[in-house]
């Protein structure tokens, strides 16, 4: 009789809160522990999230704790716990219902991956007892793939549970209408076809950063912004609205600049990028000194699949006192005279990876006035000069990440340039020749020798950067200006400009680009080529040496310092060399 009335107690205790107990008037002591219902999660599992334990005076709180910290394992659907008499005390069950062995897992709305490729997400199995938090980790992972890839509207809309089959939604919203406001003067299409996400696309942020990124750097926008909208009625659909503050694009510039050869040189610029409101580009400029130029030039520059890019222009130069050299050696001074005009017409396939571009050039060169030469000087620069008229055609091949913040990748081209005896001009000849650059992060490679944490990021990378270039032609010997040339700051830095020149010829470039900080890194250079008309291939001339970057609002500031075979070089100037 006296079991019951503590069995009585219990109850009381458990499921009567209300009541007014006092452990100190009723102590009732746990005899045993364990667990009902369980067919798949094994006893042990289930009560090593419990605290209550044999020996334990019986506590309501801890009780309704345990019943919480199973339920919270995740497999169960109902927890709930038992008490009957035993012993000297009672004995407590936890009565539990497991979740359904899992049949199928099933998705639907998915159009960007496939089923195979979410289930590598998800590490609930079919076989397996349900676990609503294992699952409910599984969805997150979906939901991070998406959104790592840029898709981060993607979202699991709903989750159906029918016996052992699981039914998950995903809800992929797709661009409705992109709408574009504040600009008066940029015609609309200007700035749509920067923006490649069109009506029925899968929104990617990424990408549509990437293209937001392109629109502000044509330079005719202040400032752009960016809002979203969800049309009523329309959950799987979000339209971008676009609002643009436009600024002045024409400018006059200002130059001063010295060169080593070329001494003291100054001149002006005025050009206007965005003439129209159709985003061609102007410019008109000259400057005065011993290496004088004057210049205008007109081009449309985007093209793609359906648009033409196209340029015209022309180039009047008078260069005073220039130095000639002959396989790296200085043979006289000269003066120089060259008006060209060009027109250039191309667009790309309709794979968007390739393009072509066709330029006609005729060009006019006077060479004369030599004097300074050294005893013996060899003087074949000046007996070419005349009228070139030529047809070049290339073709590129842009394999670069269009959505990575540094060069990624690598770009093909080949042109090919014919001279022709047609409206004045007087040389015949083929010149063809071949380049191919490659960028690649080195940071997974470096990170399992040394501790790179905090130096170099994914958008920040330790970069090799290489160019290789080769070129021939169909004469032995052509005109001086249609040479292939190499020496200076773009081309073999221990060596002065068009120290090698020649019919056929060859270049390789390498760097490695180490960020120090956002705004500045360094460079380690290697320069190697040789440029001849009777081309030894194993005759070659090299550099090496070491530059600084710094990032500036004008551009990338560039210094290099270079050492040659016979002296060291140092050039000042803005942007890579490739």
């Amino acid at each position: 009789m006296r079991q019951y009335i503590k069995f009585l107690a219990v109850i009381v205790l458990i499921l009567v809160p209300s009541f007014a107990y006092s452990a100190e008037d009723q102590v009732v002591q746990i005899t045993s522990v364990g667990v009902t219902g369980n067919e798949h999660i094994a006893t042990e599992y289930i009560l090593n999230v419990v605290d209550t334990k044999p020996g334990m005076t019986l506590s309501r709180d801890m009780i309704r704790s345990d019943i919480e910290a199973i339920y919270n394992q995740g497999f169960f659907s109902f927890a709930d716990a038992e008490m009957r008499p035993e012993g000297g005390g009672v004995s407590l069950m936890f009565s539990v219902r497991e979740n359904p062995v899992i049949e199928s897992i099933t998705f639907t709305g998915n159009t960007l991956y496939t089923d195979e490729q979410l289930m590598r997400e998800v590490l609930s199995q079919v076989g397996t007892t349900f676990n609503r938090n294992f699952f409910r980790n599984d969805l997150d992972r979906i939901q991070e793939k998406y959104h790592k890839d840029g898709y981060v509207m993607v979202r699991v809309s709903d989750v159906q549970i029918e016996g052992g089959n699981i039914y998950v939604t995903i809800l992929e919203p797709k661009v409705g209408d992109v709408i574009i406001q504040g600009n008066t003067k940029t015609k609309t299409y200007v700035i749509r076809r920067e923006i490649k996400l069109k009506q029925g696309d899968i929104f990617n942020v990424i990408h549509f950063r990437h293209q937001l990124g392109k629109l502000q750097g044509l330079g005719f926008f202040e400032d752009v912004n960016v809002a979203f909208d969800v049309p009523q009625d329309s959950e799987g659909l979000v339209d971008l609205i676009i609002t643009v503050k436009e600024k002045r694009t024409a400018s006059i510039g200002l130059n001063l600049a010295y060169g080593s050869e070329s001494g003291i040189a100054g001149g002006l610029t005025y050009s206007d990028t965005n003439i129209f409101g159709r985003g061609i580009k102007f410019e008109v400029g000259f400057n005065e000194g011993d290496d004088a130029m004057y210049w205008v030039s007109l081009s449309n520059p985007y093209m793609d699949a359906q648009t033409f890019g196209w340029s015209v222009g022309a180039r009047y130069r008078h260069y005073d006192d220039r130095y000639y050299y002959r396989q790296g050696r200085k043979q006289f001074e000269y003066d120089e005279k060259t008006i060209s005009v060009y027109a250039g017409l191309g667009r790309k396939f309709s794979n968007e990876d390739w393009s072509w571009f066709l330029t006609l050039r005729n060009e006019h060169a006077d060479y004369d006035n030599v004097h300074n030469a050294i005893p013996g000087y060899i003087d074949d620069l000046t007996p070419w000069d005349g009228t070139n008229q030529t047809v070049e055609l290339q073709f590129v091949w842009d394999k670069r990440d269009p959505y990575s913040p540094y060069p990624k990748g690598f770009v093909w081209d080949t042109n090919f340039e014919q001279a022709v005896e047609l409206l004045g001009g007087e040389y015949s000849y083929l010149k063809y020749w071949t380049q191919a650059r490659l960028y690649a992060s080195l940071n997974k490679i470096v990170a399992g020798i040394a501790d790179t944490s905090g130096s170099w990021t994914d958008e920040n990378p330790l970069l090799f950067a290489a160019r290789v270039r080769v070129g021939s032609s169909t004469e032995d010997e052509l005109p001086s200006f249609a040479r292939y040339s190499l020496g200076g700051m773009n081309t073999l830095r221990g060596y002065n400009s068009r120290s090698f020149e020649g019919s056929s010829f060859y270049l390789g470039n390498f760097e490695l680009r180490v960020p120090v900080s956002s705004a500045l890194s360094l460079v380690g250079f290697y320069d190697i080529g040789n440029a001849d008309s009777d081309m030894d291939w194993g005759n070659y001339h090299d550099n090496y040496g070491f530059g600084i970057r710094v990032k500036t609002p004008f551009g990338n500031l560039r210094v290099d310092y270079a050492k040659g075979e016979d002296e060291n070089r140092t050039y000042f100037g803005f942007g890579e060399m490739f």
